[in-house]
C-alpha cells in the first residue's frame, strides 16, 4: 500500500491511499465461497448454491463489507506509519480513476491531536476558603430540617407572613382577563416568595371570608410576556388561614432524623460531621474550578473540531435524557446547539490540557487512590459498603473514579507550583445561601 499525508490546515490532514483492486477481488470471492457453504437460498439444498446464484444474491454486500475493512485497515495502518495521532472519526472519500487501473485510490480526511505546551502557572493566584463549623451553623442547620418538618394547623386569625393560606383570584388587564389569571383554592405560603411582592403584600392581615382588590405590576422582563410591563387589577378571596407549627428539637425528632436511641447530643453531632464534610467537598470544587480556570488562562491551545462536536452531541444527548426524565418528549422539543457549544469546547480544552500534565509529569493514578475516592464518596450514603461494590460492578463506574483522580492528582501539582492564599469566609459565604440543607 502507498501513502502520503497532506496538511491541510493546522490539525487537518489528508491520507491519500491506494488499494490493488486484485486484493479486493480475491478477498471477495474467498468471502462468497466461505458463505456458499452455509447460504440458505430457496430451490437449492444448503451447500449446494451454485457460486454465481451466491454472488448475484449476496455479491454487492459482501463486496462493500470487504472495501470497508480494507480502508479502515490500510487508514490504520498508514496513522501507524506516519505516526498520526487521529482525534474523531476520518472521512473517506474514493478518488477519480481510470477504467482499465490496478489499484482503487482514496483519500481520508481527518484531524489531529494538537501539540500543547502548558502555560506557567506559578504567577497563578488560587485562594483556598478557610471555614471553620460553628455551633451557630448547627443551629441554623437544625433550624432549616425543622422548617423542613414544618405541619400546618387552622388558624382564626388574620394571615401573616409564614401561615399558608387558601385563596380564590381573578386578574384582568383592561377589563379583559388573561391566561394564568384565575385560580381558585389556590394554596400558597406568605413570604415565601413564590408569588411577586404586589400580589403577597395585600394578602397580609386579610381573614377567611374576606375579599380584597388590588393592583400588580408585572415586571418589564416577566416570564409572561403577554403580561410583562402591564398593570393587572385584581379580585381575591381567602378561604382560609393555617398557622406553620415547627416540631421541638427533642429525642422524637432526633429518631426522625436517623438517630436511634433520640440522642440530641449525637444527633448535633452528625450534623456538625455532615457539615463538616460538605464544607471540604465545596472547598475542593472551589479550588478545583480556579485551577482548571488558570490552566486554560495559562495554555494556548487550538482543540481539534471533531472532538468538540463529539463532546457537543453528548451534552446534548445529556440534555435530552434529563428532559425525558421530566416527562417532556424531547424528540419535540428543539435543543439549541448554541447553548451548549461554549461548554463542549471549554471540556475538550481541559480534557486536552490534563492529558498531556498527567503524561509529561507522570501524575498517572493508582488502584489505591480510585479506592480511596469511592470510599469518600460512598460514606454520604446510609450503606457505604453496597456503594463501594457497586462502583466495582462497572468499569465505566470506576472509569469516573480513575478520572476524578487523575483531576486531583494535576490540583494537588498545580497547587504546588501557584500562590495560594487562605481566604477566610462563614458557612453561609462558602454555600452561596442564607440556609444550609444537611441530613444525618
Amino acid at each position: 500500500m502507498q501513502s502520503n499525508v497532506e496538511d491541510l490546515g493546522a490539525l487537518e490532514r489528508r491520507l491519500n491511499f491506494s488499494i490493488p483492486q486484485e486484493k479486493i477481488e480475491t478477498e471477495v470471492e474467498s468471502r462468497l465461497k466461505r458463505l456458499a457453504h452455509k447460504a440458505k437460498i430457496h430451490g437449492f439444498r444448503p451447500g449446494k448454491v451454485p457460486l454465481k446464484i451466491v454472488a448475484q444474491q449476496y455479491g454487492p454486500q459482501v463486496r462493500q463489507e470487504v472495501m470497508g475493512d480494507a480502508l479502515q485497515k490500510n487508514f490504520n495502518e498508514a496513522v501507524r506509519e506516519n505516526k498520526l495521532r487521529v482525534a474523531g472519526y476520518p472521512r473517506f472519500e474514493p478518488k477519480h480513476v481510470a477504467k482499465d487501473a490496478s489499484d482503487f485510490e482514496f483519500s481520508a480526511t481527518f484531524e489531529v491531536y494538537p501539540d500543547i505546551a502548558p502555560g506557567d502557572i506559578s504567577g497563578v493566584r488560587i485562594e483556598q476558603p478557610v471555614i471553620n463549623v460553628t455551633s451557630s451553623d448547627v443551629d441554623n442547620t437544625l433550624e432549616v430540617l425543622r422548617k423542613q418538618r414544618v405541619q400546618y394547623e387552622s388558624a382564626e386569625r388574620p394571615a401573616m407572613k409564614g401561615d399558608r393560606i387558601s385563596i380564590d383570584y381573578r386578574g384582568v388587564i383592561d377589563g379583559v382577563g388573561f391566561a394564568g389569571g384565575k385560580a381558585e383554592n389556590f394554596t400558597l405560603v406568605l413570604g415565601e416568595g413564590r408569588l411577586l411582592k404586589d400580589f403577597e403584600e395585600p394578602l397580609i392581615g386579610m381573614v377567611s371570608g374576606q375579599s380584597k382588590t388590588f393592583e400588580v405590576t408585572f415586571p418589564a422582563d416577566y416570564h409572561g410576556k403577554e403580561v410583562a410591563g402591564k398593570t393587572a387589577v385584581f379580585e381575591a378571596t381567602l378561604n382560609g388561614v393555617e398557622a406553620s407549627k415547627l416540631p421541638e428539637v427533642n429525642s422524637e425528632f432526633a429518631k426522625a432524623l436517623g438517630v436511634a436511641d433520640g440522642n440530641i447530643g449525637k444527633m448535633r453531632g452528625e450534623i456538625q460531621v455532615n457539615l463538616e464534610r460538605e464544607v471540604s467537598r465545596r472547598v475542593k470544587a472551589k479550588i478545583k474550578e480556579q485551577v482548571m480556570q488558570a490552566l486554560l488562562e495559562t495554555t494556548l491551545i487550538q482543540a481539534p473540531k471533531a472532538l468538540v462536536e463529539l463532546e457537543l452531541e453528548r451534552l446534548m444527548q445529556d440534555a435530552r435524557r434529563d428532559l425525558e426524565s421530566r416527562g417532556m418528549h424531547a424528540k419535540n422539543v428543539p435543543i439549541p446547539q448554541d447553548l451548549f457549544h461554549e461548554r463542549a469546547q471549554r471540556r475538550v480544552n481541559l480534557g486536552l490540557i490534563l492529558a498531556e500534565l498527567v503524561k509529561i509529569h507522570k501524575l498517572h493514578s493508582t488502584p489505591e487512590r480510585v479506592r480511596a475516592v469511592v470510599e469518600d464518596l460512598a460514606q454520604s450514603y446510609e450503606n457505604p459498603d453496597e456503594v463501594v461494590k457497586w462502583h466495582y460492578s462497572s468499569q465505566e463506574r470506576l472509569n469516573e473514579a480513575e478520572s476524578a483522580v487523575l483531576e486531583d492528582n494535576v490540583v494537588t501539582w498545580v497547587l504546588e507550583k501557584a500562590a495560594v492564599v487562605d481566604a477566610p469566609m462563614t458557612l453561609d459565604e462558602l454555600m452561596g445561601k442564607s440556609g444550609h440543607d444537611a441530613t444525618t
